[in-house]
């Protein structure tokens, strides 16, 4: 048994229905289970509501699981990210104080964007309204893939990857900027919520190598846990890269697919676009790492 868990793989970065992805958490644990998943961390942006509905009904004890979450941060000076700048919490109390309060602000902040970019669709010729695309997310936190769906089905665009390439991506004419914390108070939120601080995805902090390993070395300074070396998108030689950075500046590692089900299209659970392999070591050696 031990064996076969060690040889596994497992997925620390997946999204559900609490914040943008198309799966409910416990549809999101069945999806796991059936791929063979080791262990799985629900790391929703923003708020830990997925990770409660999980917690709430247990976990199948072939299934480990640790909490997340994944917050809207903003780098440290001086460098400036190109694209998105994240930072994941690995097991956190999903009850603490602190963090539940700057998650509700960072949600009143949500509710003030998404107006802002359904008035910016209105003004590009597109009748959609905020009722509709609370419908559309059925409950669930309202964001820019509800936004996308309906567009989809309205035939403004093809597919909802088309939606956010023309319209709702960063820099895009509908994108507005949404909240986010500054990173010494992401890493302060976390590790007062028991958890750990871990970079998510590098690859798209858009930065050259040596600028990189520079953020990486700052944000190690200021409490910076962890690196998630495995990723979707990253190729060969970036992880390669990401694990030597790990090693020499003393970061846990860690992966994961961002797996977001209908609303990031050719992103699986677990394996990402089909060539990412996890290893059960990122989720133990996590787990150690805990305070």
């Amino acid at each position: 048994m031990a064996s076969d868990r060690a040889s596994a793989g497992i997925d620390l970065h997946i999204h559900t229905t609490a914040s943008d992805g198309s799966l409910s958490p416990l549809e999101v644990v069945r999806c796991a289970r059936k791929a063979g998943l080791a262990a799985i961390a629900i790391t929703d942006h923003d708020t830990v509501e997925g990770v409660r509905e999980i917690l709430s009904h247990g976990l199948p004890d072939d299934l480990r699981f640790i909490t997340g979450v994944e917050i809207s941060s903003l780098p440290p000076a001086p460098y400036r990210s190109k694209g998105s700048f994240h930072i994941l919490g690995y097991g956190i109390d999903p009850e603490s104080p602190p963090l539940a309060e700057a998650l509700e602000s960072l949600r009143l902040q949500r509710e003030t964007r998404n107006p802002q970019m359904i008035s910016r669709l209105n003004d590009l010729g597109m009748d959609i309204t905020l009722a509709e695309v609370a419908a559309e997310a059925g409950g669930a936190v309202v964001g820019r893939p509800h936004m996308a769906s309906i567009m989809v089905r309205k035939k403004w665009v093809a597919s909802v990857p088309e939606a956010f390439d023309r319209y709702l991506a960063t820099g895009r004419p509908a994108y507005v900027e949404k909240g986010r914390i500054d990173f010494e108070n992401a890493v302060s939120l976390i590790r007062a919520a028991g958890g750990l601080p871990v970079l998510a995805h590098p690859v798209t902090v858009g930065l050259s190598p040596d600028d990189l390993k520079g953020l990486l070395k700052s944000l190690a300074g200021l409490g910076l846990a962890g690196v998630e070396a495995y990723y979707s998108t990253h190729s060969p030689e970036l992880t390669r890269f990401l694990l030597g950075c790990a090693e020499s500046l003393g970061l846990v590692v860690t992966g994961g697919s961002d797996f977001h089900g209908a609303y990031k299209t050719g992103i699986n659970l677990g394996v990402g676009r089909g060539d990412l392999h996890v290893p059960f070591d990122c989720y133990a050696t996590l787990i150690a790492a805990l305070p």
